[in-house]
């Protein structure tokens, strides 16, 4: 089951610079006052308090928008001891926190095991040194490859977040990133595409035009591929795209990039296009069809703003008349009908 995951930020914290990329107070919609330990507990009460709270969902309070093991020991124990009384009623059932690959050693793996850490994310974005060196991260592709190791022999779940589109990067290269953490086996991924965000690095060399962001149809069939790849060897892809926060939405705020309020729907409807593609007319073989899917995958079929519907006629030449729920249909497939 996928854990209820009740979200703590802590924007830039531990952090020991700042990517090309980064603005945690937009991203995460929080200012640059510290959370203290009395705030975690209110965000956990205010969570237990929320309809949505159910402790069957193996509820999880997750520490991010920071470098969590970059914290001290001590601010590190201040964040887990306020988790901790509500994981002895039962109520929190795990801890998970965020973190660089270059960050990590054998005194702090050991602290978060003995308070109940389940899960790391780690911030790898990229596995080409060059995209790394050219995005300001500090770490390498080796740093990437012994934390991994390193939180998987401590008996870890691994979660690994990628950034196509970086300064560098391209598709060819996010390619041989997908696969070489692939031969990582992590336990989940999220793939967050860059994006050009006010007050960053990335910011000014966009406006001097030493940048270009991915446009957001690459950055789309980018995610899908690498999401079908993850998945296919039974890595979840949990995240797609950046959470549109108040603060990111805010006018200005986002400069460039392929940034989309559905981005996660457009990646999981163009999927579903790859998956029914064998099941469509040719080309010119009707004038008319109508289409009946499982009513499950009725918004995957259509698209965003009815947009997969125009995509099939474009691939048939035939209109389509109506898109019919049929349960019988086992999920992923079509039935076409010509009219």
């Amino acid at each position: 089951m996928t854990p209820l995951i009740i979200p703590i930020f802590i924007p830039h914290e531990g952090c020991p610079h700042r990517c090309v990329f980064c603005e945690q107070h937009k991203i995460t919609d929080r200012q640059t006052r510290g959370v203290a330990p009395a705030d975690v507990t209110d965000l956990l009460r205010q969570a237990l308090a929320s309809p949505r709270f159910d402790v069957k969902r193996c509820p999880e309070a997750a520490f991010y928008g920071g470098t969590f093991t970059g914290l001290s020991r001590a601010r590190m124990k201040g964040l887990m001891d306020a988790v901790t009384p509500f994981m002895k009623e039962g109520l929190i059932r795990s801890m998970r926190v965020s973190t660089r690959p270059d960050a990590l050693d054998a005194e702090r793996l050991g602290l978060m095991k003995a308070y109940g850490v389940r899960t790391v994310e780690l911030g790898v974005q990229s596995m080409d040194d060059h995209v790394l060196l050219e995005s300001r991260r500090g770490h390498t592709a080796r740093d990437t490859l012994r934390a991994v190791q390193a939180l998987q022999g401590a008996g870890f779940q691994v979660g690994i977040q990628l950034m196509p589109g970086l300064p560098g990067d391209s598709p060819a290269l996010f390619e041989k990133t997908v696969a070489a953490v692939l031969r990582l086996k992590p336990d989940m991924i999220r793939l967050y595409p860059a994006v050009v965000i006010r007050g960053t690095e990335l910011a000014r060399r966009y406006a001097e035009g030493t940048y270009e962001p991915m446009p957001l149809a690459e950055a789309v069939t980018l995610c899908r591929d690498a999401t079908m790849r993850f998945e296919a060897e039974g890595i979840p892809v949990i995240r797609l795209g950046l959470h549109g926060s108040p603060s990111l939405t805010e006018a200005g705020a986002l400069v460039a990039g392929p940034w989309h309020p559905a981005f996660g729907f457009l990646v999981r409807s163009a999927i579903h296009h790859r998956v029914i593609d064998p099941y469509l007319k040719r080309y010119g073989d009707t004038a008319r069809i109508r289409l009946f899917v499982p009513n499950r995958d009725i918004p995957l079929v259509r698209g965003y703003k009815n947009r997969g519907i125009r995509l099939i006629e474009r691939k048939t030449g035939a209109d389509v008349l109506g898109v019919i729920a049929d349960d019988r249909i086992p999920r992923g497939q079509i039935r076409v009908e010509v009219i």
